[in-house]
This record gives structure tokens, sequence and C-alpha cells, in this order.
């Protein structure tokens, strides 16, 4: 048994039994438990930062990593190291509860794919350049997982599936009912980030099925796939956020009834148009 282990069992019993006597029966010295005793007594030299973070959080909705917590930090004049902050923040249990990309080894199935893409978000016709990805919302249930894609031509949302957790089918579900609803051309690209999802084997292989050519994010660049991204903040910002959602239920009624307004009503003021006008004229 640690000696560590051992104080703390004297440390619990200290009003029941004499320090000395458990001391001497578990083998350890008077000196080191009551060391032990001013060290767990001690508030921690980390509080203090640990308690801003906390602020810093409060703030963000618990959406930032370690590194926007050291900005948001030198910004209030607080200055640490970057594997400080990280470390108080894994320490306190105060990390962002936002999604982490997953990077799941396949061994020789894990498909990557080039950026084809590389920000270029303009495209001359519809479904030539689909984005894709996952976001998540929070309901008193737990979270929702949201796949979308959307078109660069117009911006609308062209397929979206929702599920209760990130797996594979949920974003294969998502290509198949944007297959369904659009004729896709031969040219068609698909732009992802590196999430298991997409580098799949099962992604690699519906992709060939239906004749989509895949493109990806470079690792850990947030701006190459901004219009997925972008859609997700409006969502959020427009329509989840201001509410308290309670159940799936009523979030996928809230999804639902905001990706129709999206498309049908909602004015983009690039183009003076509702994403669904501007597609039409394409076709008219």
């Amino acid at each position: 048994m640690k000696a560590k282990v051992k104080y703390m069992v004297i440390y619990r019993h200290k009003e029941k039994y004499s320090i000395a006597e458990m001391c001497r029966v578990l083998g350890v010295s008077r000196s080191g438990y009551y060391g032990y005793i001013k060290r767990i007594e001690t508030p921690s030299r980390d509080l203090p930062l640990a308690e801003k973070i906390r602020e810093c959080q409060s703030e963000c909705r618990s959406t930032y990593g370690y590194r926007r917590v050291h900005i948001w930090l030198e910004r209030q004049g607080i200055h640490h190291n970057p594997k400080t902050v990280l470390r108080v923040m894994n320490k306190y249990n105060l990390l962002s509860i936002i999604r982490r990309k997953r990077y799941v080894k396949y061994g020789e199935a894990l498909h990557r794919y080039p950026n084809l893409l590389n920000r270029n978000f303009t495209a001359d016709r519809p479904n030539q350049k689909w984005v894709t990805d996952i976001s998540y919302i929070r309901t008193g249930q737990g979270f929702l997982y949201l796949s979308i894609i959307r078109d660069l031509y117009d911006n609308s949302i062209v397929a979206y599936k929702t599920g209760t957790d990130q797996s594979i089918h949920l974003v294969l579900n998502t290509i198949r009912e944007a297959r369904r609803n659009e004729k896709a051309t031969a040219e068609l690209q698909l732009h992802s980030d590196q999430g298991f999802q997409y580098t799949s084997p099962a992604y690699f292989k519906l992709s060939q099925e239906y004749g989509i050519t895949p493109s990806m994010s470079r690792r850990g660049n947030p701006y190459d796939n901004a219009p997925a991204e972008n859609f997700f903040s409006i969502l959020k910002t427009e329509c989840i956020n201001r509410q308290k959602i309670s159940t799936f239920d009523e979030a996928n009624t809230l999804i639902d009834d905001f990706i129709y307004f999206y498309n049908y009503h909602r004015i983009q003021l690039k183009t003076k148009l509702t994403p669904l006008e501007k597609r039409h004229q394409s076709v008219a």
C-alpha cells in the first residue's frame, strides 16, 4: 500500500483512533502524515486560474478549447503558458463540451482525400460542389446530432439527418437523401473535414457507388469547411439558442421548421434571393 493511501486512511479515522498509534500500525512516520495533511488542506495554487477559466467557459457556453481560453485570459491580463491552461482545464473538468474531431485509425482502410475545394466556395451550377459536416443540438434528453449537406451554388440545404450519436450511418443516410432529392452531375464534389465518418471505408464505398468525388479539409484547419460551419452558426443563432429545448422531438421540429424557412424564405444579402429562388433561376 502506498504511503499516500495510508495517510488518507489515517486522516479519515483521526477522530476515532490515535494518530500516533495508526502511524505505528501502518508503518509511516507522523512527520510524513502531517506533511500530507498540510498539502491537502492548503488551497491549490491552480485554483485562482481555474476560477478564471470557469468564468471564461461560462461566458462562451463551454465552447472554448484551451487555445481560445489562453487568448481570453491574455485579454484579461492573465498570462500563463498554454500547456498550463490545458493542464488546469483537465484537472478541474473545464474542457470544452464541443464535439472534438475524431481521427480513428482503420489501418490500410483509412481513406483521406485531396482538398479539391481549397476554399473556392463558388459554384457555377447546382450540384457541382457540396459541403457536409455534423454538429450537435443540446436538449434536456442529451445531444442530438445534425448532419447536413449544403450546396455552394445557392447555399441551400439539399439534405439533412439527425440522430443521437455521430455514427457513420448518420452521414451515409444524409448522402443517400441528397441523391434522392437531387440529380447530381458526374463532376460533383463533396467536401468534408477529416472526421472518422468521412475517412471510413463505408463512406469511400458509397462515394464511389454514387460517382461522387470526395474532397477533404486539411487536418486541423476549420476554414476549409467554413460554409458548413456557417450554416450551423446561422441555425443556432437564429433558432436553437433562442430557447431551451427539452426533448429530441422538440429539437427535430425546430430543425425541420428552420431549414424549410432557410431554404424557401430566408433572403440572402449577396443575391437578394432565397436559396431556392436562386436554384430555380438556374433551371428556368
